[in-house]
């Protein structure tokens, strides 16, 4: 019983902080583009001819 009143507390603490952070992403743009990093790797924008 002593147990569940360490826990709880506990885990509505990272719960908090769990949902903090993903609302300051959310606010900082973390999920603004997200077709443009997966579609980046298909694109060669390297227009430098290469040495070698």
């Amino acid at each position: 019983m002593t147990n569940l009143l360490l826990l709880i507390p506990v885990a509505l603490i990272l719960g908090a902080l769990g949902l903090a952070a993903f609302l300051w992403s959310l606010r900082s743009g973390q999920f603004d583009d997200l077709d443009g990093a997966a579609n980046r790797i298909l694109f060669d924008d390297d227009d430098r001819p290469r040495q070698g």
